[in-house]
């Protein structure tokens, strides 16, 4: 078996298990996640509670089942605006160029020149802290840059090809060409493109709510719970090694499908 192929299916095989793990815990978990003294404090992990208790008698499993989820749905959201308003404008820049590209680009690298996290936390100033929906809005916005970025290379690469030039010249509407001719032809550099994304989204929303400016209680997410353990390092170290592998493993899996895509359509072994 190819290298590649081996990256690809280990990624499918551990992406799949975190994302059934993760929608698991959208329905259930072991106990109450807020639920206080459900075990006696600091309790280690046990069979009752696998990933111990923190100094509120509450299940960490259970916690890190709900953070996870908070957090995996963020990052999908700002992926999804991201990824949309990215792919959006480097297509029309790709395909259109000239006086479009000028504008769009220019706007692009004007957006480029703060640091991400900078202008992330501009636009939850604005909004206001503590909102889930402020979050993946901030991020989502930061993300659209570099998507233009990546998308653009790939449709201008496309746009003197001889089928495009071929539906031009037969009258083929602009959108129909970006949609049905082009859009699939660019998958290949954009499916990467999204781990990374992902990754990307996931290590943000966790920095921000660990500095408490992102979810905040009665909110959960993996980012917040860590900054909560941090003060329980010496009381209850598995609550930080149980939300740091947590992260770990998310970003590790989709950043392992990533890899396997990439090695598939390079023809890597």
């Amino acid at each position: 078996m190819k290298r590649g192929n081996g990256f690809l299916a280990a990624g499918l095989a551990l992406t799949g298990l975190l994302a059934a793990l993760v929608l698991l815990g959208f329905f259930w978990t072991p106990c109450d996640p807020s639920a206080m003294a459900a075990g006696p404090k600091f309790a280690p992990p046990s069979l009752a509670h696998w990933m111990g208790t923190d100094n509120f008698g509450r299940d960490i499993f259970s916690r890190v089942l709900q953070g996870a989820g908070a957090t995996a749905s963020i990052a999908l959201a700002t992926l999804a605006i991201g990824a949309v308003g990215g792919c959006l404008a480097g297509a029309l820049t790709g395909y259109f160029g000239g006086p479009v590209d000028e504008v769009l680009m220019r706007l692009n690298d004007a957006l480029t020149a703060f640091p991400s996290i900078l202008l992330a936390l501009v636009v939850i100033s604005l909004l206001g802290p503590g909102k889930k929906s402020n979050v993946i809005l901030a991020l989502g916005l930061v993300f659209i840059p570099s998507f233009a970025r990546v998308s653009r290379t790939a449709f201008t690469s496309l746009r003197d090809v001889n089928y495009i030039q071929s539906a031009r010249l037969m009258g083929a509407p602009g959108g129909r060409i970006l949609a049905l001719h082009m859009l699939p032809n660019t998958l290949a550099v954009l499916l990467p493109a999204l781990t990374i994304g992902f990754n990307n989204a996931v290590l943000a929303e966790a920095s921000m709510s660990f500095l408490g400016i992102g979810v905040t209680p009665p909110d959960a997410s993996l980012g917040y719970m860590l900054s909560e353990a941090q003060g329980m390092l010496f009381a209850a170290p598995w609550y930080a090694a149980g939300t740091g592998l947590a992260i770990v493993l998310m970003v590790f899996s989709v950043g392992l499908l990533g890899e396997g895509l990439r090695r598939r359509d390079k023809g890597v072994l």
